[in-house]
């Protein structure tokens, strides 16, 4: 593993936590953008279970490679779905960016990952 695959794992677990722990917690403003979103809002408390997991396992996939590339993989997925649910609601691309970029690097990650590098 190169210090490229290292940083980036650790900057988007920490990017996941801080969006994940909010979601979470299930404040106000987390029930605001489930209605913005039209999901409910347990939902979005289980996204934000995921993300959390999915930080944790990006940081044990600096020791163990195949956990790496699980949580990576899943989390690509889980952002690529963040992205569609602001287009469903026709928010502006800057809304979405910031899942759009943490879809990239997570599937970046996985590639890095099985590249052995």
């Amino acid at each position: 593993m190169t210090l490229t695959t290292a940083l980036l794992s650790c900057a988007l677990a920490a990017f996941m936590t801080f969006a994940g722990a909010p979601k979470l917690a299930s404040g106000p403003r987390t029930r605001l953008m489930a209605e913005h979103l039209r999901v409910p809002p347990e939902l979005l408390r289980l996204i934000g279970l995921a993300e959390i997991a999915a930080a944790i396992g990006l940081i044990a996939g600096l020791a163990l490679s195949g956990l790496g590339i699980a949580a990576a993989g899943g989390l690509a997925v889980l952002m690529a779905g963040g992205v569609l649910a602001h287009l469903r609601v026709k928010d502006p691309f800057t809304a979405a960016a910031p899942a759009l970029a943490a879809a990239v690097v997570a599937a970046a990650l996985v590639i890095l990952h099985l590249a052995g590098t």
